[in-house]
């Protein structure tokens, strides 16, 4: 047996829940590095424009799997829900790029984690879900958490802040419906297709926003910007898998591995300082979305032996 072959025998031989929780760690801690690449980038670029060149060399990247594989260029079925899921997902990282050029790294990670909270208000208004008092608990207390990462009225007339935490917020909206279709999308084809074809759709719909701020890249801002690329699709391929392998309540525990990493990353390498507000915010969030996971995951079940 090749050393190939017996390395993915070791790992198929891994239970399928902690298999999906290091897929989701490598994802995490890759989107960590990336968001901190933004930051580097963005001091001479415009974050838009940063955007379009990460979907860009994300393509390209993808581009010799597809010609292996013979996807195709666009998707064969299910077209409607992979240009939802793009445009989101533009909405997500047009928003989550120009945040972090206005706010700090750890409060714009533990903001971005009010996804859970947000996907189950949008569940209750759009799909008319029943919400029952064990979850509007833990949205209450992601909330609060929120509340003490934004510290209102501490900046004062900050207006960069405060836009920078809208722009988080909205990231955070949109992740939330993004999320849901990567999980719909994995019971019908394969991670690296799903990753490939909203690349490949994603890049043209960003590009309209990048002509309007455009400047050409030096060619030492190229390779800044084809590892971003590279850490783009390598964080949507981790959590592709992650979803493919294991239940969302399994891995998104592990989701907050990101906090952590962000953290470290804005202390060592952009001295931001977090205060105790925001630790004590990020770790209410991460409690709530925890909650909210095991809840479904909880009801899940239930309805599975109902059906039975």
């Amino acid at each position: 047996m090749s050393r190939t072959n017996s390395l993915r025998a070791r790992l198929v031989a891994i239970p399928a829940p902690v298999q999906g929780a290091l897929w989701m760690i490598a994802a995490t801690t890759t989107w960590a590095l990336m968001s901190a690449l933004i930051k580097r980038i963005a001091v001479d670029l415009h974050p838009f424009e940063i955007a379009f060149f990460r979907t860009f060399f994300a393509a390209l990247l993808m581009a010799p799997y597809m010609v292996h594989a013979r996807t195709g260029l666009f998707p064969r079925a299910h077209r409607p829900l992979y240009l939802a899921r793009a445009v989101v997902h533009e909405g997500a990282m047009l928003s989550w790029f120009f945040a972090l050029t206005l706010v700090p790294l750890m409060d714009a990670t533990a903001l971005y984690f009010t996804a859970p909270m947000i996907a189950t208000i949008l569940a209750v208004l759009i799909l008319r879900e029943r919400v029952h008092a064990r979850r509007w608990s833990a949205i209450a207390v992601g909330f609060v958490g929120a509340m003490l990462v934004t510290k209102p009225g501490a900046h004062g007339t900050d207006a960069e802040f405060t836009i920078g935490i809208a722009a988080v917020l909205t990231c955070a909206m949109c992740s939330a419906l993004g999320r849901v279709s990567v999980r719909s999308l994995t019971r019908h084809d394969s991670p690296n297709s799903i990753v490939a074809y909203n690349f490949v759709i994603l890049t043209p719909l960003v590009l309209l926003a990048a002509v309007w701020v455009w400047q050409w890249p030096t060619a030492e801002q190229y390779l800044w910007l084809g590892a971003l690329g590279t850490l783009g699709a390598a964080g949507h391929l981790f959590l592709a898998r992650a979803y493919a392998v294991a239940e969302a309540s399994e891995v998104a525990p592990f989701d907050y591995v990101q906090l952590i990493v962000a953290g470290l990353i804005g202390f060592f390498i952009f001295a931001e300082i977090p205060d105790i507000w925001t630790v004590a915010g990020s770790a209410l969030i991460a409690v709530s979305g925890v909650a909210i996971a095991w809840r479904e995951a909880n009801l899940r079940r239930a309805l599975r032996r109902q059906s039975a």
